[in-house]
């Protein structure tokens, strides 16, 4: 455990490989709340890309063990952080908000998504959102990168809206796909004949 110990460094490597969106874009997905925390950013900084994900874990294994999708994890004062793996977003009386990312990796894709938010003239609130907030929700969604913009239509058990996916999610979704259609780089896929 001594950093003495280590005389040239670690070496991680990462491999990046081209998946198709892990989530049910097309549908929703169902997300329960876990009983475990955030790390609080006095110990373990979720705004750096770090290897300690046991929070994470534990999170994914709590949805897992729920028949979810992911789990909602709280920050230490019992507000919505994130998922164990997406920022997440809420749409209120047409208003989106998002949980400030105090408690989060500020993702790219969420901020791409914030950016979109307003260029198609939705309002954007970036505060704390309690847990009954998100249940009482007219629309969920969650980003990442590997799932895009993933609508949500039940959180613990209860139907968020009509429970189908709603009309802001939609054009956020519409709006995604056309930016990163025209925008980055291709990946090569070995799938395409």
């Amino acid at each position: 455990m001594s950093p003495a110990f280590n005389l040239y460094g670690c070496a991680l490597i990462v491999l990046a490989e081209w998946k198709p969106p892990v989530y049910d874009n097309s549908h929703g997905i169902k997300l329960v709340t876990a009983t475990t925390r955030r790390n609080s950013p006095n110990s373990i900084d979720s705004k750096i890309h770090h290897n300690n994900l046991i929070n994470n874990i534990l999170a994914k294994i709590e949805g897992n063990l729920a028949q979810a999708e992911d789990a909602i994890m709280l920050d230490k004062d019992g507000f919505v952080s994130e998922t164990n793996a997406t920022n997440i977003f809420m749409v209120k009386k047409g208003t989106v908000l998002t949980p400030h990312a105090d408690y989060c990796l500020p993702g790219i894709t969420r901020a791409t998504v914030m950016d979109l938010v307003v260029k198609e003239n939705f309002v954007l609130h970036e505060r704390r959102i309690s847990l009954s907030e998100f249940h009482a929700a007219d629309e969920v969604w969650t980003t990442g990168t590997m799932g895009e913009i993933t609508p949500v239509v039940m959180i613990d058990g209860r139907e968020i809206g009509d429970g189908k996916i709603g009309p802001v999610t939609r054009q956020i979704q519409k709006a995604y796909k056309i930016l990163t259609a025209g925008q980055g780089v291709p990946i090569p896929r070995n799938d395409i004949a």
